[in-house]
């Protein structure tokens, strides 16, 4: 399947380079071996290289990754990417300051990231929440798919959310399984009495 350019959108192939340009900014790729990529009519197509010796298996995993990789990128130099990332806990603040990310996780010191070239970061104040915690949510965006998925997954390991209390760093929409403490386990027991 060819991956369309919308208008506004230039994309170029040089030195076994995809380069994608946009209203959202620019993104490059390496082309691996084994594949090609051709421009016509508006189109990047994505064929096999059949000089190349690889496995079949091999070359048509490359193929479907190469043609999933350049579909990424223009979609990211047209509309972007976006993952929104939720901290629950009482004292757990983030807050941007420039193109640092600073947050406040229970640590004994302020955690700050870098924001990469590219990602933007803002934060907003979730109301309500089940057990009336404080809840703020952290939204990344950016063209780079990876690059944003990448900074996300690094925020998250920070502070995992925890499965007693709930309290850490979660994705929007991940559900937390929650374990009863000791004393809800011992109260429930039937030899508790």
């Amino acid at each position: 399947m060819p991956v369309q350019l919308p208008p506004g959108v230039k994309g170029e192939l040089a030195a076994g380079e995809v380069r994608v340009e946009g209203p959202r900014g620019k993104l490059t790729m390496k082309v691996p071996a084994g594949v090609k990529v051709s421009q016509q009519d508006g189109q990047l197509n994505v064929t096999v290289d059949a000089d190349v010796r690889l496995k079949e298996r091999e070359l048509k995993s490359r193929h479907g990754l190469t043609r999933a990789l350049i579909k990424n990128m223009v979609d990211g130099v047209v509309t972007g990417f976006e993952r929104k990332i939720e901290i629950m806990g009482a004292g757990y603040r983030p807050h941007v300051q420039g193109n640092k990310l600073n947050m406040t996780l229970g640590f004994s010191h302020p955690v700050s990231i870098d924001l990469p070239e590219g990602v933007t970061a803002t934060v907003t104040r979730v109301e309500g929440g089940a057990r009336g915690e404080e809840r703020h949510q952290i939204v990344l965006a950016g063209c780079d798919k990876a690059l944003v998925g990448e900074l996300a997954a690094k925020i998250r390991r920070l502070k995992k959310a925890d499965v007693y209390k709930g309290k850490g760093v979660r994705y929007a929409g991940e559900v937390v399984r929650r374990k009863p403490g000791k004393s809800a386990v011992a109260a429930s027991s039937p030899g508790s009495r």
